[in-house]
């Protein structure tokens, strides 16, 4: 079941993401990073979790972050901002499948380990979660990673919309079970589809009143 956001809530997170978010700045490695003058929310996730979609449908923004049919299209951390709030939204290379040489495969992992074991401003993880697979090895790879760094994490499911409900009930439930037992995992999963936008507006809420209460928004 989809957990319950107040109308204030949901308002504040319709107005965060009503405002203009631009594209800031790719990094290629962590000597690149923008000042860590302001908080941070990652999105992560396997390299066909559906990453960019979500981050487009979160902005209203189509073709914001980029998309592509070829897993692991995402090869850099890409910051996103938008004037008078102090807080980057953070795109992450994809983890797991990706075409692409070897070595690449293995830079673009390194870049996401040092950048969550070792960014100060680093609020919280959104990591996304296929609702029709569940959590993968590669997903508890990043989970353990997470739990050992104390960075605070919370699962999204995308593409709620390819199940039926009582199965995403059931993976909702499977996934707060497997969480429960991670000391750095957040206890609320949310369910959402980019494609219909099911979801979205609770993302919104609790990426705004995770702002708030740190004094980003």
């Amino acid at each position: 079941m989809q957990p319950a956001f107040t109308p204030a809530e949901l308002s504040a997170g319709e107005a965060l993401f009503s405002r203009p978010w631009q594209f800031l700045k790719s990094v290629p490695q962590l000597q690149f990073l923008p000042a860590a003058d302001r908080h941070e929310v990652a999105f992560a996730g396997r390299s066909n979790v559906g990453k960019s979609s979500l981050i487009n449908a979160l902005m209203q923004r189509r073709g914001l972050a980029r998309t592509s049919n070829t897993p692991g299209r995402t090869q850099e951390l890409n910051f996103f901002a938008t004037a008078g709030i102090a807080l980057y939204v953070v795109d992450m290379p994809g983890y797991g499948f990706a075409v692409a040489p070897k070595a690449k495969v293995e830079a673009w992992g390194k870049l996401v380990r040092d950048y969550l074991r070792g960014r100060p401003t680093l609020l919280r993880v959104l990591m996304l979660v296929d609702a029709r697979h569940g959590l993968k090895n590669a997903d508890r790879a990043v989970m353990a990673l997470m739990d050992a760094s104390a960075v605070s994490y919370q699962a999204v499911l995308t593409k709620a919309d390819k199940i039926r409900p009582p199965r995403l009930a059931e993976a909702l439930a499977a996934l707060a079970d497997e969480l429960a037992t991670h000391p750095a995992a957040h206890g609320r999963a949310l369910a959402t589809s980019a494609r219909t936008g099911s979801g979205v507006d609770e993302l919104r809420a609790e990426i705004a009143a995770l702002a708030a209460a740190h004094g980003a928004a």
